[in-house]
């Protein structure tokens, strides 16, 4: 089993960036592949990125490739999201999850608490 904590959101303005955090429990984190999920006011939550246990492949929401990159510090149990050029359709609440060792055919086991990012314009 492992926990999940994320960090990282705030309130910015259309433009900005934010690097998101998730840091696991427990010695197998380096064993999950480890994904980033968005939930807005009134729709459903979706899937942002990807990555796989070794970091060596990743898969992205296609409207948000270019914008967002997934990675992640096994040695610090640790998944990052850096988001550039913000937008306000962009706020939500990010949550991390992990679950398998592959990013191809993720499906969560275990999910973190959320962060909330607001993005204003």
């Amino acid at each position: 089993q492992v926990q999940l904590v994320e960090s990282g959101g705030g309130l910015v303005q259309a433009g900005d960036s934010l690097r998101l955090s998730c840091v696991g429990s427990g010695r197998t984190f380096s064993s999950y592949a480890m994904g980033w999920f968005r939930q807005a006011p009134g729709k459903e939550r979706e899937n942002v990125a990807r990555i796989s246990s070794s970091g060596g492949t990743t898969y992205y929401a296609p409207a948000l490739k270019g914008r967002f990159t997934i990675s992640r510090n096994n040695a610090k149990n640790t998944v990052y999201l850096q988001m550039n050029s913000l937008k306000p359709e962009d706020t939500a609440v990010y949550y991390c999850a992990a679950g398998g060792s592959s990013a191809f055919n993720f499906v969560p086991d275990y999910w973190g608490q959320g962060t909330q990012v607001t993005v204003s314009s």
